[in-house]
């Protein structure tokens, strides 16, 4: 079985301070792709259940948490408006379907 190698301490200062700092900004970034993770998948499950309201409060809250997080640069920002121009597009047959 296949082990990872021990990471070696950084001997420098700097280099001791950035991984400090990494480790703090891997926990952010991972925090804030699963809120985007979730708002996503909460959107998806509203339209699957055929709830026209819930699916679009749900739709705009996941907008807002899209582009934060594309902002940051944690999602490419493309990746961001296909997500959103998809779900857009599911909401709006839901709408239409209903109506």
């Amino acid at each position: 079985m296949a082990t990872k190698p021990k990471k070696k301490n950084p001997r420098l200062a700097s280099g001791r301070k950035r991984a400090r700092q990494d480790v703090k900004l891997n926990a952010a970034n991972t925090s804030l792709r699963s809120k985007y993770r979730t708002a996503v998948k909460n959107v998806e499950k509203a339209v699957l259940a055929g709830d026209k309201t819930k699916a679009t409060e749900l739709f705009a809250k996941m907008q807002h948490v899209v582009d934060i997080v594309a902002d940051k640069g944690i999602f490419h920002k493309n990746k961001a408006a296909r997500d959103k121009s998809r779900l857009s597009t599911k909401v709006k047959a839901l709408a239409l379907a209903a109506a």
